[in-house]
């Protein structure tokens, strides 16, 4: 039983994107009160748990606001950090924005349905990944064919309470 807090700066879109599973969701915005950070902090999160009937729920995903640099200085209470990267932003991320790389404890390589179509080195990027998260464990998995999606699943119950 999955329950999802969606951080954003403004508006509802994801959460509103998500809305269609029926899973208990709530939208955390910065902006409103809080300043319009570049992220998530506990005290945001904790303000949003209170409306998440946390009793149905066994695996809280908190989607923080989506930047290789805010984020990952900051604990919001996670267990395991997990970060979905495109392969659409190139192979030099890992190096450019080591503290968010460095910080996760999986990575999911997304869109890799792309690769035939793009000039992207998967090879470079996971040497670049190792350089700054040596062995770090990461899925290959594509939103659009479900490729590593049970990968996913099986890592993310496998550390569900971790």
């Amino acid at each position: 039983r999955i329950g999802v807090l969606e951080g954003d700066v403004q508006t509802t879109l994801d959460a509103d994107r998500l809305a269609r599973f029926h899973t208990p969701i709530v939208q955390v915005n910065t902006d409103a009160g809080f300043g319009g950070e570049c992220h998530l902090d506990a005290n945001m999160v904790r303000s949003g748990l209170a409306e998440l009937p946390l009793h149905d729920i066994d695996v809280l995903v908190i989607e923080n606001v989506g930047n290789l640099v805010c984020p990952a200085e900051f604990k919001v209470g996670e267990d395991v950090r997990v970060m979905v990267y495109a392969i659409t932003e190139g192979e030099e991320k890992p190096l450019k924005y080591p503290l968010m790389f460095r910080s996760a404890d999986l990575v999911l390589v997304n869109k890799v349905d792309l690769l035939p179509h793009l000039h992207f080195d998967l090879e470079k990027f996971l040497r670049n990944l190792d350089a700054v998260n040596p062995g770090v464990e990461r899925i290959l998995t594509s939103a659009a064919t479900g490729r590593g999606v049970d990968e996913w699943c099986s890592w993310l119950t496998g550390h569900a309470g971790a």
